[in-house]
């Protein structure tokens, strides 16, 4: 096994893109370290910065069991740290520092890794990591290590067809990898594109491979047939992601017409009007307003051919000092913002776009020579870069500094903006066809307040990354290339919605509700009452953000990250890992633990081998226990021994059950497991009607109002054309939720709310009076719901409730609830 260590800046950004790259391989099987930060200022903030000791300590962790490790840098002194660390480490493993960009390569020197490839293919993985963006955007030929090849003539072939919406994106071909680990298997796109070996993620990145394509699949020797069986089930089921073609996935536009018009087929293709409504899959909760960005293209290289006229070559010397001045200026400014290692990063980038020795080079080029000012400072940004690698060592980690200033200046002379991530003062709404990780990543810190995109799932590394930074963010959007840069938009990553040109109104509330309020850890009414407030989270990442964002404890674990993108499921030891780095924040605080919620809009190879024709009404939740029956006893004996190694306080509950019948059998298998707090879900008006009988069953509830709000009114949530329907303020909805209240107040149990309703602060008062004892969240809500709580009392919240649950409409629900609270 080759171990792998990330060596970044951020500590946030370390996590986040090991999240993402341990999401590649859910089987288990890389060793991978994080050395990110530079510890903790006297505040308690993370610090910039990188640790040469933190390195070698985590090369020495890794080398116990590894027979070489792997190092990924991120950028400036994170390579000189990773030098020193081969210096004060104490082991003798052997070490590869790769010159590989950070996300993309740690994504694939991990599924390298994984699949037991040695330390030279791990590092070549890692370093060809970018070949498959890069091939995305520009017309160049494939890599020749991908290049077409003649197949082995006593090879088993099978063809198979991408039936995924997304095609061979980084999951499928990390599956791809996992499957035919230590096996000599190859994919060729037909008719006649290339070839790449099914154990390199990156080569299978290269494919290009999209829906409807088909692929040969190739593999010889022992268990050649029995692989292709696998490999060819894979492409079937769509990998998990569903196989339904790209257009059903993505909702149309829904703009406002005039009186009388039914000309709905010609909307995709008109443009878009003031109050356009997009909507998409909201992969990252929350709002916010602000103009339209876009991701800038790569810079092409200015072509060497044209010549400026003698008479004109001044004004070009006299363009690139400027450029160059203002690129510095530019930097200074970012400088001045900046803190700790990023502030020295951003002032030798500075002192690069103002050094006197390329600008003159430069200028002497277009008076010799005429070349044009872009062709005439690449030429010498490229120059400089060749002169600094071949010295090597800590001069040479100063080539992607000169050739980001050299890209920045020829931005510059263009007037277009820099490649990738565009850079502002003020905030705005990142809009693209797709983000790869280290595009997304590059976020962290800056003004992006929101991401909108084309392309992506709920598990795509965007909605992953997003989730991280806290962005809201919405994915699948059909017509979001045609929202104008510069326009002022609405993303609602709770609802899946994108407004163009809202009205103030709009945008003030939100810009209202997405400041950041701190909690002080304890959720109170005005009156002294106690409602605690507890945090959604879905992995050991999200925990750790509860945990510091004050939450009182989990009212959501939110299980699934341990089952899905994989061909079987987790065994105990796996998921009891799993389960432990998530109670460990939160030790004396309660903690409930949701049983696999798979199905639906999250269907698994194992536990979905066929696909339903309404999969929101069919084996989902509690009802996979029908079907895989070991699957749930394995899941409660994990949770039971990650409860009895943690001290936090463990409830498991069921997801989607519907009778007393099934809340009685899941009641009695927890207890079998020796877990003695069990619960449900409420999700289904079945189990809100029933809840004085399910109470004489189970020891508390928890109502998911996203699933309540779908079954009460019939409308599919993740449809977005029916948006209205799912508001929790529908009447119908609150009443339902009112009945599992006044239930809950009669047999003296908890009842829990933890749908997307629990964050709503103007919600909040009105769930409390309905008899919620405790509310879970996001924890960026919990300052927010906090500060609504402490400015009512129990009385006004049964109040609020009363006239929000007997209106006749959900707008009517909000007005008569607000006039409540605020009176």
């Amino acid at each position: 096994m080759i171990g792998v260590v990330a060596v970044s800046h951020s500590a946030r950004l370390g996590e986040a893109a090991l999240e993402l790259a341990l999401q590649m391989v859910p089987g288990g099987g890389a060793q991978v370290r994080v050395a990110a930060g530079a510890g903790t200022d006297a505040d308690g903030a993370a610090v910039l910065g990188t640790d040469a000791v933190a390195v070698a300590a985590a090369i020495d962790e890794l080398a116990v069991d590894c027979e070489g490790v792997l190092v990924l840098m991120d950028l400036g002194s994170a390579v000189l740290s990773a030098e020193l660390a081969l210096d004060l480490r104490s082991s003798e493993v052997p070490v590869r520092l790769a010159p590989a960009p950070f996300v993309e390569g740690l994504l694939s020197a991990v599924v390298s890794a994984a699949g037991g490839a040695g330390l030279d293919a791990v590092a070549q993985e890692a370093a060809g990591a970018l070949a498959a963006k890069a091939g995305q955007l520009s017309e160049a030929e494939p890599p020749p290590e991908v290049a077409q090849s003649a197949s082995d003539p006593d090879a088993l072939t099978r063809t198979v067809r991408v039936r995924n919406p997304l095609g061979i994106h980084a999951r499928p071909a990390a599956l791809i990898a996992e499957t035919a680990a230590g096996t000599d298997v190859r994919l060729r796109r037909l008719p006649d594109g290339p070839e790449a070996s099914a154990a390199s993620l990156s080569r299978l990145l290269v494919l290009g491979a999209r829906q409807g394509d088909e692929l040969e699949l190739s593999a010889s020797g022992p268990g050649a047939a029995a692989i292709l069986d696998r490999l060819s089930a894979l492409f079937d089921e769509g990998f998990g992601e569903g196989t339904e073609p790209a257009s059903v996935r993505s909702v149309p536009i829904t703009e406002p017409t005039t009186e009388g018009s039914d000309d709905a087929a010609a909307l995709p293709t008109s443009p878009l009007a003031a109050g356009a409504l997009l909507r998409g899959r909201g992969v990252s909760a929350g709002a916010a307003a602000a103009p339209v960005v876009r991701v800038a293209p790569a810079l092409t290289e200015p072509d060497p051919a044209v010549r400026i006229a003698p008479e004109e070559r001044d004004a070009e010397v006299s363009a690139i000092e400027w450029a160059s001045v203002a690129v510095a200026d530019q930097l200074r400014r970012r400088t001045e913002a900046a803190t700790g290692e990023a502030k020295a990063i951003l002032d030798a980038s500075r002192l690069l776009a103002s050094d006197p020795e390329l600008v003159s080079d430069a200028t002497a080029l277009v008076r010799a020579k005429g070349l044009s000012g872009t062709r005439a400072v690449w030429e010498v940004g490229a120059a400089h870069a060749a002169r600094l690698s071949t010295l090597g060592g800590r001069m040479a980690e100063r080539v992607a500094d000169v050739l980001d200033v050299r890209d920045r200046i020829i931005a510059e002379l263009l007037e277009v903006e820099m490649p990738g991530v565009p850079e502002r003062e003020e905030p705005f709404v990142l809009v693209a066809r797709d983000l790869a990780p280290a595009d997304t990543a590059a976020l962290e810190g800056g003004q992006c307040v929101a991401l909108v995109t084309e392309d992506g799932g709920p598990t795509s590394h965007t909605a992953i990354i997003a989730r991280a930074l806290g962005l809201p963010a919405v994915v699948g959007v059909e017509g979001a290339a045609r929202i104008p840069a510069g326009a002022t938009v609405l993303v609602d990553g709770d609802r899946g919605t994108v407004q163009l040109d809202p009205s103030p109104a709009a945008v003030e509330r939100v810009r209202a509700g997405s400041e950041v309020v701190a909690f002080d850890g304890a959720g109170v009414l005005a009156d002294r009452h106690a409602v605690p407030l507890l945090a959604n989270v879905g992995g050991a990442a999200d925990a750790e953000t509860a945990a510091a964002a004050g939450a009182e404890g989990v009212g959501l674990f939110r299980t699934e990250f341990c089952f899905l993108d994989r061909v079987d499921a987790p065994d105990v030891a796996e998921q009891v890992a799993a389960y432990r780095a998530v109670l460990a924040p939160f030790a004396g605080h309660r903690v409930v633990v949701r049983t696999l919620d798979a199905g639906s809009d999250k269907p698994l190879p194992f536990t979905h081998p066929e696909p339903e024709e309404n999969p929101a009404l069919g084996v989902r939740g509690l009802r996979l226990a029908r079907r895989a029956s070991q699957l749930l006893d394995d899941q409660l004996r994990a949770v039971a021994e990650a409860a009895e190694a943690e001290s936090a306080r463990v409830e498991v509950m069921a997801p989607m059950v519907a009778t007393i019948e099934e809340a009685q059998a899941f009641v009695e298998r927890c207890r079998a497991a020796g877990l003695t707090r069990a619960g449900i879900m409420v999700e289904t008006p079945s189990a809100a009607l029933l809840a004085s009988e399910l109470f004489d069953v189970v020891d508390f509830v928890s109502i998911g109002t996203n699933d309540l709000a779908q079954y009460t009114m019939a409308a599919d949530r993740l449809l977005g054309a029916l948006g209205d329907l799912n508001d929790p303020w529908q009447p119908a909805v609150l009443r339902l939720i009112g009945a599992v209240g006044d239930a809950g107040r009669a047999s003296g149990k908890p009842v829990g709310v933890c749908g997307e309703a629990a964050g709503d602060p103007a919600l909040a008062p009105v769930l409390v009076g309905l008899g919620a004892s405790s509310l879970s969240m996001t924890s960026r809500a919990l300052g927010r719901v906090g500060a609504a709580l402490r400015r009512v009392t129990t009385e006004q919240c049964h109040r609020a409730a009363d006239a929000a649950r007997s209106s006749s409409s959900a707008e009517e629900a909000r007005e008569a609830a607000r006039a409540v609270v605020d009176a």
